[in-house]
């Protein structure tokens, strides 16, 4: 599943350090706004403790983990929805990705320069979202021109649906909401938000970068933007974007680790951010465990047995017949999937099951 978080923020707001920590690729993390003109593209790891586990126990010939991803788009700025700092190429970037990771300065450093003069995260976020509810307002404001007609005078049940979707979200947008913060009743209105790739309708995560002293509990920065996005019901992390960098170039585990506790930290805040990634695009992972290899696929939460079938292989979808599942728990209890089988705790499962994040497949299928 080729599926993407698009960095985003105001120029000098560590987005490209950020990325740079995240992926092997190097964005220039210059001291100006503008550096990254093209959007940085990297194919990120998502870290995941099981596959080590089951390696372990399965002995395999190799480990495949599941990846998302990540790319570094150049920094907005006021009047990017007119066309501001190449702001039309950004916006079309953000448009292609599944999900918005809204990187916002909450440090301060006279030797690296503010857009707009000085540190105000709040203000920085207002600035990005004003500019891509205009964006979207565009969007809105052309899509009723064409079923406005329709929905009122042509007796067309789909039109009168969506230009009452349409006019949720034109309202909506033009008290400063964003999107994501209309409410949808069912299914029909969720497909047609969905064709129209509102950029403020996409799952966002704020990523507050902060000094080193704040890496573990923030600051008075921090604490602003909490108040400001409650009722946006985000998840905001913490990640010393600077320091994540020097980790970063540690060469071993243990280094990375030591410096981890020094600090204050259980887990880096590459991984913490990297995870929450995987879990603002809704997905989970199943795992596949053998000899051959130990691998773990990415599917949406909520699927059935089939449907993750089909993230293998296609013709495992079509021909599917069932599925045997071994949860973790119980394959790392028992060591083996023929003891897990001895002891009775494989399950036979059918079309209709919906996996669960951890479960161990294996898919019985016939084309």
């Amino acid at each position: 599943m080729a599926l993407k978080c698009g960095i985003v923020g105001l120029p000098n707001v560590g987005k490209s350090t950020l990325f740079n920590c995240l992926s092997n690729a190097k964005a220039q993390a210059a001291n100006f706004p503008f550096c990254t003109i093209e959007p940085n593209v990297g194919v990120i790891v998502v870290p995941d403790e099981r596959l080590n586990k089951l390696a372990e126990l399965c002995k395999p010939e190799k480990i495949v983990p599941t990846t998302v991803e990540i790319v570094d788009i150049a920094g907005l700025v006021r009047g990017a929805s007119k066309g501001e700092g190449l702001g039309n190429k950004f916006l079309a970037n953000i448009r292609e990705t599944d999900a918005v990771i809204h990187v916002l300065r909450c440090f301060d450093d006279d030797n690296v320069v503010h857009v707009d003069g000085r540190i105000d995260p709040v203000r920085d976020k207002e600035i990005i979202d004003t500019e891509l509810q205009i964006k979207d307002l565009e969007t809105i404001e052309s899509r009723i021109a064409k079923v406005q007609k329709q929905a009122q005078t042509g007796g067309d049940k789909q039109a009168k649906q969506a230009y009452e979707v349409l006019a949720r979200y034109k309202a909506a947008l033009e008290q400063g909401k964003n999107a994501r913060t209309v409410e949808l009743v069912n299914r029909d209105e969720e497909k047609i938000a969905r064709e129209m790739f509102l950029l403020t309708n996409k799952p966002v995560l704020y990523v507050c970068n902060v000094d080193e002293a704040s890496a573990v509990s923030g600051n008075a920065y921090v604490e602003k933007v909490r108040e400001a996005v409650k009722s946006e019901q985000a998840e905001i992390l913490l990640v010393a974007a600077k320091i994540e960098g020097e980790i970063a170039e540690l060469e071993t585990f243990e280094e990375r680790e030591m410096f981890l506790q020094e600090i204050g930290l259980e887990e880096s805040g590459v991984s913490r951010l990297i995870k929450a990634a995987y879990k603002l695009l809704e997905l989970e992972t199943f795992l596949t465990a053998g000899p051959d290899e130990v691998r773990a696929w990415t599917y949406r939460r909520g699927s059935k047995a089939p449907q993750c079938a089909g993230v293998i292989h296609t013709d495992f979808e079509k021909g599917f017949i069932r599925a045997e599942v071994i949860k973790y728990e119980d394959y790392v209890r028992y060591g083996s999937e023929a003891a897990v089988k001895e002891a009775g705790k494989m399950s036979v499962e059918g079309k209709d099951y919906v996996v669960r994040d951890g479960d161990i497949m294996h898919f019985r299928f016939n084309v």
